[in-house]
């Protein structure tokens, strides 16, 4: 069947397309024949920055204004929320208000809302393989502030999807743990940091995979609950599993380096981005897995790229390329 068969023409509205998770989810989407508008305050600017996506049909609007984001709602069969506060700066005061105007434009057309969860909902009684239905007990103010828009979505009475997923890592991601902390961005791979220990496993979603998982739900949302959450399992790695990754798209054995978690506790105080990055340090001691029997059995198979095609793309896409080898004179 054709992807124009398959949608019937569809529309979804894409909060955040400039974004990793937004941008992927409007790139599947468009793949699969879905018409894409993307709200922006400069569009201008974002038509400029979204690589790949001219086919977006831009929309000015700010994604705190629920004026505005339901006008660019008008006609969408699927609102996709992938807004984020970039760098992890102030979730309280721009990720609940940025949601509660999807909501407002939900409930006012109709739309399936989309929504990209992470691990942050669960503290460690959940640990270490979390089902949709674990104990929501969260540890830190990111993952009470999670749990609390993913309560306010099933209160609303807005059509959801929500997809869990481990910590994101892709082309276009603009802020990831992978290059955000294992490897220096924008620099030739010469060393990783891992910042726990080697013999854990952990979760890693490649953005891509986690896009088609979205939009093949969504494109059978009919089907889903009013309230439908999934967990996508991903990459399951060990550190050393995940550094000999790396190793094998370097081409070369690379430095490993203790991650400096005494430095960032030291900077935590006076840089917002460190200080939440150290908040996520319990993640990292301990395995936290998500486990999608109920996504496989929905879809048939989790979309799932090999590990080193997405790791190669994403470090490319990163500006992190393997370190040309030296040659004898």
């Amino acid at each position: 069947m054709a992807a124009t068969d398959k949608t019937g023409g569809k529309t979804a509205l894409v909060i955040g397309a400039t974004g990793s998770v937004g941008g992927e989810v409007a790139a599947a989407l468009l793949a699969r024949g879905w018409r894409v508008r993307g709200l922006h305050r400069d569009p201008v600017q974002a038509a400029r920055a979204a690589v790949g996506l001219a086919r977006i049909e831009w929309v000015k609007g700010d994604a705190m204004s629920a004026a505005d984001v339901l006008a660019a709602a008008q006609g969408v069969q699927a609102i996709v929320h992938g807004a984020n506060p970039p760098g992890y700066k102030d979730w309280a005061g721009l990720a609940v208000p940025m949601l509660e105007a999807a909501i407002a434009a939900a409930k006012a057309t109709g739309a399936r809302i989309v929504f990209p969860g992470n691990v942050y909902n669960y503290g460690p009684d959940a640990f270490p393989r979390m089902a949709e239905d674990a104990p929501q007990n969260p540890s830190t103010r990111k993952g009470a502030i999670r749990v609390a828009m993913e309560r306010r979505l099933a209160e609303a009475g807005v059509r959801t999807i929500v997809v869990r997923a481990g910590d994101f890592f892709g082309p276009i991601s603009g802020s990831s743990w992978l290059t955000e902390g294992l490897v220096a961005k924008d620099r030739p791979l010469r060393s990783v940091s891992y910042p726990g220990p080697r013999g854990i496993a952990h979760a890693w979603a490649y953005l891509p995979d986690l896009a088609q998982t979205m939009v093949r739900l969504l494109e059978m949302e009919a089907e889903l609950p009013d309230f439908a959450v999934y967990h996508h399992a991903g990459h399951v790695l060990t550190g050393d599993e995940m550094i000999a990754a790396l190793e094998r798209v370097a081409g070369r054995r690379l430095a490993v380096k203790a991650f400096p978690w005494l430095a960032l506790r030291a900077l935590a105080p006076f840089v917002e981005m460190l200080r939440e990055m150290v908040e996520m340090r319990y993640l990292w001691r301990e395995t936290v897995l998500l486990d999608n029997a109920r996504l496989v059995k929905t879809l048939g198979a989790e979309p799932h790229t090999p590990l080193e095609t997405a790791l190669r793309d994403a470090l490319k896409g990163q500006g992190c390329p393997p370190e040309a080898k030296k040659t004898a004179a």
